[in-house]
């Protein structure tokens, strides 16, 4: 058989001189595989394209291939999952299995004798094949069978529910583990438990869209809020009032937060979980989607030794993920890094965080009144919520700190006067404040479907999207909807910003009382970047659609 390193070196993937290295003792073909593949002198699907070539057999694309829902049925996701492959078609009585190593001899021999028909093996790109299984063997099936033999156990009394809720193998607790591990496999952000009058909806919240996932009989309702609370450690006994808890599962090898909170309502508890995935910790600024402009900006600021960065926008709009990237930038061994947050969403290795407690005193001015005592270089600070944070926040950045923090505003310009009417001193914003990054989460066009279409610029106008008046009308992108994005158009998210560095004229503006128009128009005239002009860039590239920033952007 030909080896995989001679196939690469025909393609003029490897030199021809690694035939020499090729015959020596310690030769690992490996080794030298994830080293092409770290360098992207080798891609992924090149290399399932060359080790198909090697045993001789088809290379597929599984993203667009008609994959026959008869032919997974076939195998159970178990196996799917256990041995990474997917049976995606019958052709002459032999069942097409899509694998990512046709060398695994054991995998062939269990989906022959899970499916009792003969296999032809072809060859898929790893991650093609693994977001295939995941499409086609979610847990909806079992979710339904899990719900049917639930409700037909607990048919007489919904105790039974919340007893089985404390048993680790009970039908209520495979349900609820689930519900979440198709919550974090289908990459959403919050997982909604509803009670409603007659049934339990569940909803996932997918790149800032809801979408129903589950409609559930009622009687399994107190079982599975039951079930939630004691995975977060809350109080099942108090329904009453809303409670806070948090806890950890293990995902496809990581450890994935959530936090959850409970809400009384009148059909009974509602439950959100926030995952919490660690993985946006570890992003660097150059994933945030910021423009080079707004790039340049956003680096001088955090790359002060003093100040304060505020970062503002809706909740759910990344302002978290934003400041953690730029702890990522700024944290170094020989600085002093403090946060102090209400709750610690993300642990971040080599940070000190500090947990608000307001039951025990531990408020957000008294925290960072004491973490000042304690030599800190960068301070972080979850929200500016009232007039002694603020002071004590503006007072930290005047004494040789860099302060980075949120506020909730709709725009960048607006930061300025909200600090203001929290009591604070104009001349003490404008001296403190370094910049504001105001931003917004925006669908992103998948990339396989989408489609450029003729639009009328009139239109474009009307809306206060243009061009450059000697420039032609820039092209446009909609969604269209595939098997890679569920249909929607859409697949993850990317941000819009606004960043207003403050310079000495908007300092000015800020002492003698300037409205937000001002202070937006100077801004603007300096060079800022509205949200909706980011937007509009963004849209011309071809990242998002004009639908999606009017959604999101007012």
């Amino acid at each position: 058989m030909t080896t995989l390193a001679e196939i690469l070196i025909v393609r003029g993937i490897m030199p021809i001189t690694s035939l020499d290295a090729m015959y020596a003792p310690d030769y690992d073909e490996d080794a030298v595989v994830r080293g092409l593949l770290e360098q992207n002198i080798l891609t992924p699907t090149a290399l399932a394209s060359a080790r198909a070539e090697q045993h001789g057999l088809p290379f597929v694309e599984l993203l667009d291939y008609p994959v026959d829902h008869t032919a997974v049925a076939m195998v159970p996701a178990a196996v799917c999952r256990r041995y990474e492959v997917l049976p995606i078609s019958v052709q002459n009585d032999q069942l097409i299995l899509a694998m990512c190593d046709p060398g695994n001899v054991l995998a062939l021999d269990d989906v022959r004798a899970s499916s009792r028909m003969h296999v032809r093996a072809v060859v898929a790109e790893r991650s093609d094949l693994m977001r295939a299984i995941e499409r086609y063997h979610r847990a909806d099936g079992e979710l339904s069978d899990l719900q049917t033999l639930i409700e037909e156990e607990n048919s007489a009394s919904t105790d039974v529910a919340v007893a089985e809720a404390f048993e680790d193998d009970a039908p209520i607790v495979r349900f609820v583990n689930l519900l979440i591990s198709q919550g974090i496999q289908d990459q959403a952000s919050d997982i909604h438990i509803e009670p409603g009058e007659f049934e339990l909806t569940v909803r996932y919240r997918i790149d800032g869209v809801l979408h129903v996932m589950q409609r559930a009989p009622k009687n399994i309702q107190n079982g599975v809020i039951s079930r939630l609370k004691i995975m977060s450690d809350i109080d099942i006994a108090e329904r009453r009032r809303p409670q806070d808890g948090r806890m950890s599962v293990r995902h496809g090898g990581r450890q994935i937060d959530l936090r959850v909170a409970t809400l009384p309502t009148v059909w009974g508890e509602k439950v959100v979980m926030r995952i919490l995935d660690n993985s946006n910790t570890s992003m660097s600024l150059e994933q945030l989607d910021l423009s080079p402009r707004n790039a340049e900006v956003y680096r001088r600021s955090y790359s002060k030794p003093y100040g304060m960065i505020l970062v503002t926008g809706p909740t759910g709009s990344g302002k978290s993920t934003t400041l953690y990237t730029t702890l990522n930038a700024v944290a170094r061994p020989e600085i002093n890094v403090i946060t102090v947050e209400d709750p610690v969403e993300y642990r971040m290795k080599g940070i000190n965080q500090v947990q608000v407690n307001v039951k025990a005193g531990l408020t957000f001015a008294s925290a960072l009144r004491s973490i000042l005592r304690s030599d800190p270089d960068v301070v972080l600070l979850g929200e500016i919520r009232d007039h002694e944070t603020a002071q004590i926040a503006i007072e930290a950045s005047l004494t040789g700190h860099l302060v980075l923090s949120t506020l909730h505003t709709n725009d960048a310009p607006s930061a300025v006067i909200r600090l203001t009417e929290m009591g604070i001193e104009p001349f003490l914003v404008g001296s403190a404040l370094d910049s504001v990054v105001a931003q917004r989460l925006a669908r992103r066009l998948c990339e396989r479907c989408r489609q450029p279409y003729a639009h009328d610029p009139e239109d474009l106008v009307r809306l206060g999207f243009t061009a450059e008046a000697d420039q032609p009308a820039p092209p446009l992108w909609m969604p269209v909807g595939c098997s890679s994005c569920s249909n929607t158009g859409y697949r993850g998210r990317l941000a819009l910003h606004e960043i207003m560095s403050v310079t000495e004229e908007i300092e000015r503006l800020t002492v003698t009382h300037a409205s937000t128009a001002e202070i937006t128009r100077t801004a603007i005239e300096q060079g800022m970047t509205t949200l909706r002009m980011d937007g509009w860039q963004k849209a011309m590239q071809g990242q998002t659609s004009i639908e999606e920033i009017l959604r999101v952007v007012s």
